[in-house]
C-alpha cells in the first residue's frame, strides 16, 4: 500500500468577500443596512425595524431622525418580495407617528403607497392601508390621496378576504369622509353597497367603523337615497333588534338619524312596520340611557321636516317621548326634551302633547338639580305655549307660572331665555298678562337685564315690552331701577338687543312719569345717536324717539322743527332754537345757569306757579310790589277785566279788534271806535310794564317765572274767541288777536325797520336771564308768534300745528275743512298757513306759490 496523500482544499477566489455573521445592537448600523444591495441584508435590515419602531413612537422618532424613512420609501416597490414585504411593514408603522407623516407630507409616499394597493401580497394590502388610514388623520393628505385616485382601490380592498385589510382600508375611508368632498367620491365611485355589507362582519370594530363611514356619508341626500335603494334602512331596524349588538345600536341609531330627515326614509320605514318597532325597542325597559336618548335624538331631527312631523304625529311619537321624560337618566330626559321641542312646530303634535298630559312630566324638571334638564325642560314649555292658549292654561294649572318667574335670575343663562321666552308666550293671552305683573314678573326682570349675554338682553327686553303694559307696571321699573339698564342696551352692537330694547322702551314710553326718567338718564340722545346711523337704526328706535319726543315738546320742538296738532304745549315749554341732530339738547335748568349772551334767547310758556314761586309773589305783595293775581288762575277761569285801569282799556282793545273785523260792533259810535283805537295804541306800549316776573333758585334747581300776561292772554281767548260759531272765525280772530300782542302788522319791506331785536335785548338785560317768558315780548317777529298761535287754539279746541323755518321764520298750519252747499261734491280738508307778519288772518295754502315766499320773506 502506498502512503496516503492528504486532500488539500481549494482557496476561495482572492476577489470574493468571504461571509460574515455578526450581530448589531446599533440602531444607526442597522438604518446603514437599508442601503445594502444584498437583498437577505435588506430582509433582515427591514424586519428589525420594523419590530423596533412598533414597540414605541420614541423609537419611530429615533429612526425619523436617522434617515430610516428615505431608504423605506425606495425599498416598498423593491424587486425582491421578501424585502417588498418587511420594508412596506416598517413603513406603514413608521407613519403613526405625527412627525413621521409631517416628514412624508413632502414626499412621494403617498402615492408610492396607493401603487401598492392591490398588490398580490395581502401583507402589502393590509400595510399599505394601514399608511394611508394613518396619513388620512391630517386635511392636507386626506387631499392628496384624493388627488392621487386613492379612494377607488381603498373602496375595492373592502370585499378583500382579509379582515385586517378591509379594517386599514374601512379606517381610512372612514377618516377621508369627515371632508365632504370625500363624501361623494365615495357615493359615485359605488362604496355604499359595501359598506352596508360590512354591517354583516363577524369582527366588531370593522361594524363600528362601516356604521362610523355611514353617519359621515348619509349627511348627504343622495348618499341617504342609495341606502334607501340598497335596503339599508331595513339593514338597520334589524341590527337595531339584535341584541348582540347592543354596543353598535347608537352608532346604527345615528345613521337612522340622518337617514329619518328624507320624508321618503320615514315612509319606507313607517310602511315596512320599522316605525313601530323602533318605538317599542327605544321603550323597553332593557333599553339602555344612551340607545333611549339616541331614538329620541333621531326623531329631533326627522321632526324637523314638516312632513316627516305629521307622519310622526300619525305614528303617535307624543306617547314615546312622553314616557322618556319620565326616565330616571338625564340623558334621556334632555334629549326627549328637544325632541318634544322639536315636534312642537307641527300643531296637531302640539296640541296632542297638552292633551296627553305631556307638560306636568316637564313643569317637574324645571326643579332638578342639573341645569342641563332644567334647560331642556324650558325650551320644550316655550315651543309647547308658542301661539297655544290651551298648553299656557296647562302650564299655569301645573304651577309652572311660579317656577318659570323663579328661573328668570337662574345662573345658567339659556335657562333664563327660554324661561323668558314662555313666559312671553304665555301673555299673548290678556287673562295670563294680568297676574303676572300683579306677582312682581317686572321686579324679575331687573336682575336679568344686566346680564353680559346678548341672548337674554335680548329676550329679557323683549320679555319687558310684553309686560310693561300699565301704569302699575311701568311704575315698577322706576322704583326697581329696571330703566337703566334697559337704556343702556339701547347701545348694544347686536341688532336684537338693539331692536328689542327699542321696543321695551316705547312701550315704557306710554307713561309720563316713565318717559321723562327715561329722557332723564340720557335715553332721548342715545336714540337720537342711533337714528342717526342707517346701519343701527331701526323701527322700533325711530318710533321710541318720537315717542320721548311727544313726552318732552321742547325737545321735539328743537331737534325736529315741528309740532303736529296733537302736540299741546303745557307749562314749562319752552322754544330753545334749532339745534342740530348731534347737538345735545339742555334742560331748562342748564339754560338758566348760562351768562347772559348775544345769542338767541329762550323763549319760555309758563302759566302756573309752583309753591316756591307762590310764595315769592306773597313776599313781594306784602313789600307793596304790583304782582297781578292772575297767574294763579287756571287756563279756563273766568277773566277779571277790570282789575286795573290799564288792564281794562286791554280788554276793551281786544274785543274791538275782534268785533271790527267779523263786523260784529255795527252798534257802537265812529267816536267810541277812536277813543279805543287810541287807548291801543298806548297799551301796546305800556301794558307789559305793569307785570312781575319771578324766577327762584332753591337747591340748585331753576323755578321759572310764572307769565301773568300769558295767563290773561290764554283766559281772553277761551272767554271770546270760542263761543264764535265757526272754525275759520276762530282762526282768523286768534290770529288778529297774536299779531296785536306782538306789535301789529309789518308792511312788506318794512321788516328792517320793525325794531324787534333792541327790545327783545331790553328784555334779557331787565331779567338778567337769557330765558324770555313770551307774555313779556311786545314786539315779536315770526317764531315769536307762531309759538304764542300755537299755545292758544287748544283752549278753544282749534288744533294747528307750528313748524320752524330758516332765518327766524316760523308758521303754523292749521285744517279747515270745505263749506259747501247741500248737494255739491265734497272734496278733502285742506291745509293753510296763517298769516301773522302782514295781512293778518290771512289764510294760505300750503300747496301755493304764496306759501313758498311767506316761509321764505
Amino acid at each position: 500500500m502506498g502512503k496516503k496523500v492528504k486532500k488539500e482544499v481549494e482557496a476561495p477566489p482572492k476577489d470574493v468577500f468571504d461571509p460574515l455573521n455578526f450581530e448589531s445592537k446599533k440602531t444607526g448600523t442597522v438604518v446603514l443596512m437599508l442601503k445594502s444591495d444584498e437583498d437577505e441584508v435588506l430582509t433582515k435590515a427591514c424586519e428589525a425595524i420594523y419590530k423596533f419602531a412598533d414597540k414605541c413612537d420614541e423609537n419611530k422618532l429615533m429612526l425619523l431622525e436617522l434617515g430610516a424613512m428615505e431608504s423605506l420609501t425606495r425599498l416598498i416597490n423593491h424587486e425582491e418580495r421578501m424585502v417588498k414585504r418587511y420594508a412596506c411593514m416598517a413603513f406603514g408603522v413608521m407613519a403613526g407617528h405625527a412627525d413621521v407623516r409631517r416628514y412624508l407630507r413632502k414626499t412621494d409616499a403617498i402615492n408610492s403607497a396607493i401603487q401598492l394597493l392591490g398588490d398580490e401580497d395581502d401583507v402589502c394590502n393590509e400595510f399599505a392601508s394601514l399608511f394611508l388610514s394613518h396619513m388620512s388623520n391630517d386635511f392636507a393628505s386626506k387631499l392628496s390621496i384624493g388627488q392621487s385616485d386613492g379612494v377607488e382601490p381603498l373602496i375595492n380592498l373592502l370585499a378583500s378576504p382579509d379582515p385586517d385589510v378591509q379594517k386599514n382600508s374601512l379606517q381610512a375611508i372612514c377618516n377621508l369622509v369627515q371632508d365632504f368632498q370625500s363624501r361623494a367620491a365615495v357615493r359615485e365611485l359605488g362604496g355604499i353597497p359595501p359598506l352596508l355589507e360590512l354591517l354583516k362582519s363577524d369582527y366588531a370594530i370593522i361594524q363600528e367603523l362601516g356604521l362610523n363611514t355611514l353617519v359621515a356619508v348619509t349627511q348627504d341626500g343622495d348618499s341617504r337615497a342609495l341606502v334607501r335603494e340598497n335596503e339599508g334602512l331595513e339593514l338597520l331596524v334589524d341590527f337595531l333588534g339584535n341584541k348582540d349588538y347592543d354596543d353598535l345600536h347608537v352608532h346604527a341609531l345615528a345613521v337612522l338619524s340622518n337617514c329619518l330627515e328624507d320624508t321618503e326614509s320615514l315612509d319606507d320605514i313607517r310602511s315596512t312596520g320599522g316605525m313601530e318597532r323602533l318605538l317599542a325597542f327605544a321603550t323597553e325597559a332593557s333599553a339602555s340611557p344612551e340607545v333611549q336618548a339616541n331614538t329620541a335624538r333621531a326623531i329631533s331631527r326627522a321632526a324637523r321636516n314638516v312632513e316627516n312631523g305629521k307622519i310622526l304625529h300619525e305614528q303617535e311619537v307624543e306617547k314615546t317621548l312622553i314616557t322618556m321624560t319620565g326616565s330616571e337618566s338625564d340623558m334621556v330626559r334632555i334629549a326627549a326634551c328637544q325632541a318634544i321641542a322639536t315636534l312642537s312646530n307641527n300643531l296637531a303634535a302640539k296640541d296632542a302633547f297638552g292633551k296627553s298630559e305631556g307638560i306636568p312630566p316637564l313643569i317637574n324638571m324645571l326643579s332638578a338639580e342639573e341645569p342641563s334638564v332644567r334647560e331642556a325642560a324650558t325650551l320644550a314649555l316655550a315651543n309647547l305655549t308658542l301661539n297655544n292658549t290651551n298648553n299656557s292654561n296647562e302650564v299655569l294649572t301645573a304651577g309652572g307660572g311660579e317656577q318659570l318667574l323663579t328661573l328668570l335670575q337662574y345662573h345658567k343663562e339659556s335657562v333664563v331665555v327660554n324661561a323668558a321666552a314662555c313666559l312671553i308666550n304665555m301673555a299673548q293671552d290678556i287673562t295670563v298678562r294680568l297676574p303676572r305683573i300683579y306677582r312682581g314678573i317686572i321686579a324679575m326682570l331687573t336682575e336679568p337685564l344686566r346680564s353680559k349675554n346678548p341672548r337674554v338682553q335680548s329676550k329679557i327686553a323683549q320679555a319687558v315690552s310684553t309686560f310693561a303694559v300699565g301704569a302699575e307696571a311701568r311704575a315698577e321699573m322706576r322704583k326697581h331701577g329696571g330703566l337703566e339698564p334697559l337704556i343702556q342696551l339701547l347701545s348694544s352692537g347686536d341688532a336684537d338687543v338693539r331692536r328689542n330694547a327699542s321696543c321695551a322702551v316705547l312701550m315704557c314710553c306710554a307713561d309720563p312719569p316713565t318717559a321723562a326718567a327715561i329722557s332723564k338718564l340720557g335715553g332721548l340722545e342715545i336714540l337720537q345717536e342711533i337714528n342717526s346711523s342707517e346701519q343701527r337704526r331701526n323701527n322700533y328706535s325711530v318710533t321710541a324717539f318720537e315717542k320721548l319726543l311727544d313726552s318732552n315738546l321742547p325737545a321735539k320742538y328743537s331737534l325736529t322743527g315741528r309740532l303736529a296738532s296733537h302736540n299741546i304745549i303745557s307749562d314749562g315749554f319752552y322754544d330753545a332754537g334749532q339745534l342740530r341732530p348731534e347737538t345735545k339738547f339742555l334742560s331748562l335748568d342748564e339754560l338758566s345757569k348760562q351768562e347772559v349772551n348775544q345769542k338767541r334767547p329762550v323763549i319760555l310758556v309758563n302759566c302756573k306757579a309752583s309753591d316756591i314761586v307762590k310764595t315769592a309773589q306773597d313776599d313781594s305783595s306784602e313789600k307793596g310790589s304790583r304782582v297781578s293775581s292772575k297767574a294763579s288762575y287756571t287756563r279756563r277761569s273766568k277773566f277779571n277785566a277790570f282789575n286795573c285801569q290799564s288792564g281794562f282799556w286791554v280788554f276793551v282793545c281786544d274785543i274791538y279788534l275782534l268785533c271790527c273785523y267779523f263786523n260784529s260792533c255795527s252798534s257802537k259810535s265812529a267816536s267810541d271806535r277812536t277813543g279805543i283805537a287810541k287807548a291801543t295804541g298806548r297799551q301796546r306800549l305800556h301794558s307789559p310794564k305793569n307785570k312781575t316776573y319771578i324766577s327762584v333758585v332753591t337747591d340748585g334747581v331753576y323755578r321759572p317765572p310764572v307769565d301773568t300776561a300769558l295767563q290773561s292772554y290764554i283766559d281772553n281767548v277761551t272767554k271770546y274767541i270760542l263761543p264764535m260759531p265757526s272754525t275759520r272765525e276762530q282762526i282768523v280772530a286768534l290770529a288778529q288777536f297774536v299779531v296785536e300782542k306782538m306789535g301789529g302788522e309789518i308792511d312788506r319791506g318794512k321788516m328792517s325797520d320793525f325794531s324787534w331785536e333792541l327790545h327783545i335785548a331790553e328784555l334779557k338785560f331787565d331779567l338778567k336771564s337769557n330765558i324770555i317768558p313770551i307774555g313779556k315780548i311786545q314786539c315779536g317777529i315770526h317764531y315769536h308768534r307762531a309759538l304764542l298761535y300755537k299755545v292758544c287754539p287748544h283752549n278753544i279746541g282749534v288744533p294747528c300745528s307750528l313748524v320752524r323755518g330758516e332765518y327766524n321764520r316760523a308758521w303754523n298750519e292749521v285744517t279747515i275743512a270745505a263749506s259747501l252747499e247741500k248737494g255739491a261734491a265734497r272734496y278733502p280738508p285742506t291745509r293753510y298757513i296763517i298769516d301773522l307778519i302782514h295781512e293778518t288772518g290771512r289764510l294760505i295754502r300750503t300747496d301755493s306759490p304764496e306759501a313758498v315766499q311767506y316761509k321764505s320773506i
